[in-house]
């Protein structure tokens, strides 16, 4: 057996060369196959601390800096909304993302190559699942979401979600690594080939079975006519430069263009509405007594908007917990919210409830209040917008017919959208964000590409209304039909068929992730345990 010992120089270039890797599945030309050899690079340095038997700190601090460079080339375009928040973005995600490779690093050193190798998907997933559900998450670069370009490879999400993208990439991942080393030992190709007929088979197999569902799965057909809106309101002059009357304006004028007497849906972005909406005194508000007037035209449609609702508290006991105080004693919530009007009279309300860390949330207000005057100082937010604890859809009063609106931000978590299909009976999935603080730049893209992913999961037609950004239409399996491009004022229209079947991955959520985190502790106590004999032994 020949010993590889890399130089310093060599675990640097690994470490950033694992980084690059990593990064062109989160563009429009690239590809989520190259993840399938992203991690070996790093593996490679992790292998050759461990065969060097060095207790250094560059177990942590490479992954680090393969991160580091991950989430910067991916994720740059953040700074156009705020250089404080790209900062803080990359740094803790790249942190949180070093410490699961740190535990499957330990792991190996403890435990060998079996059990060490093996760690690092269970570590990993556990990882991913967690910031899913954690207080401050940017699951943004979670492996799974890097074949959203590749969605006629990947129609198997349906029974497994993203977590099974990242199962995928993290066991092939391995086993080309171990081929590789094999090879780079042994010189010669026979030695290495039930490693790479394994990893050939899992490659190619999902593949194979996602390129048969998609050309087999037929929607049944229940259509709907469906005008999405882009009013293409620059976001940092829609709130306070342009007057909400001309704002009204606008959409009406595209909202016109297209309906006719079979639309079924108009589908508005995020916060459209910012015209002091009570939710008290809602059908009192001039910007709702206009929608209002419009629906009255085209009685078949509902039309589904955002707006920035308002509820009122009489007093302190009876406001919650997001609550600030408004006049005298009492006080107010405010709400990143869905509305549906229709010509029934009831204008039911969601309200968004996966925030913005920062933006529409301060998580941990009651350990980090110490920040209160850097958030408000760098433009954020220290109190949180209120949320609701359940996912709730909108019926028409013609059929019966359920969507679900998820709000920006809540769009890229899986299980989370599940909800609204599995647990509030939602049809169609419709997505109203506004994506133009960014600019130009690959994020919104990257966010109207998610979209194609809920759409396998759940197999549901989504129409998506942005602000600006991208505008689309995606079929159920995940297609998309049309769109409008960025900083275009238009509106498109579409039939889209509805479905009532639910999928294994809606009904059962991150299962994956459940498993991943069970066998995670497990390895991780066998780990502590076997450290603690060794060092009672030693002594």
């Amino acid at each position: 057996m020949i010993l590889y010992v890399m130089s310093f120089k060599h675990r640097i270039f690994f470490s950033v060369l694992s980084g690059i890797l990593f990064s062109p599945a989160w563009y429009s030309w690239g590809t989520g196959f190259i993840l399938f050899i992203a991690f070996i690079p790093m593996l490679l340095v992790e292998e050759d601390l461990v065969k060097s038997g060095k207790k250094t700190r560059e177990f942590f601090w490479l992954p680090f800096l393969s991160f580091f460079i991950w989430n910067v080339l991916a994720t740059w375009w953040i700074k156009n909304a705020s250089f404080a928040g790209v900062m803080v973005a990359v740094i803790l995600n790249s942190l949180f993302m070093a410490i699961p490779f740190w535990l499957f690093s330990l792991t190996h050193r403890k435990l060998g190559d079996s059990f060490g190798y093996f760690s690092l998907l269970f570590y990993w997933i556990t990882f991913e699942y967690f910031y899913l559900h954690a207080e401050i998450s940017w699951t943004w670069l979670n492996l799974g979401n890097g074949f959203a370009n590749n969605i006629k490879s990947i129609q198997w999400y349906e029974y497994t979600g993203t977590l099974g993208g990242t199962l995928w990439v993290l066991i092939i991942n391995l086993l080309l690594f171990k081929a590789f080393t094999k090879y780079r030992q042994k010189g010669k190709w026979k030695f290495i080939l039930p490693e790479i007929g394994i990893a050939s088979s899992l490659l190619i197999l999902p593949v194979l079975i996602s390129l048969f569902i998609f050309k087999n799965y037929d929607e049944k057909e229940n259509p709907y006519e469906i005008v999405v809106i882009q009013p293409n309101i620059d976001p940092y002059m829609k709130f306070n430069d342009i007057p909400p009357e001309e704002q009204m304006d606008i959409f009406i004028r595209l909202a016109d263009s297209l309906a006719g007497p079979n639309t079924d849906y108009i589908v508005v972005p995020e916060t459209f509405i910012n015209d002091n909406v009570w939710l008290h005194e809602l059908q009192m508000n001039r910007s709702i007594k206009r929608v209002k007037e419009l629906s009255s035209r085209y009685p078949k449609a509902k039309i589904v908007f955002g707006a920035t609702t308002y509820q009122l508290y009489e007093n302190e006991t009876k406001a919650s917990s997001t609550a600030r105080p408004f006049r005298g004693p009492t006080y107010y919530d405010s709400f990143n919210s869905a509305l549906q009007i229709d010509t029934s009279g009831i204008i039911p309300v969601y309200h968004k409830s996966e925030l913005v860390v920062g933006v529409e949330k301060m998580p941990y207000t009651k350990y980090l209040g110490f920040l209160q005057k850097i958030m408000l100082h760098l433009g954020g937010t220290f109190r949180s917008h209120g949320t609701q604890e359940f996912r709730e859809s909108f019926t028409s009063p013609q059929d019966g017919l359920k969507v679900g609106a998820a709000i920006c931000y809540e769009s890229i978590f899986g299980e989370f959208v599940t909800e609204y299909v599995k647990d509030a009976g939602a049809n169609f999935l419709f997505v109203i964000t506004n994506d133009g603080w960014w600019g130009d730049t690959p994020g919104y893209v990257q966010h109207n590409s998610f979209s194609a992913l809920r759409a396998i999961e759940n197999r549901r037609s989504i129409a998506r209304s942005a602000n600006t950004g991208i505008s689309s239409f995606f079929n159920q399996k995940g297609e998309m039909l049309k769109k409008i491009g960025w900083w275009k004022r238009a509106a498109i229209k579409e039939t889209l068929n509805a479905n009532d079947k639910i999928t294994f991955y809606t009904h059962h959520g991150d299962y994956i992730g459940r498993v991943a985190t069970f066998l995670a502790v497990a390895l991780f106590l066998y780990t502590l345990t076997a450290f603690l004999m060794r060092k009672e032994r030693g002594n």
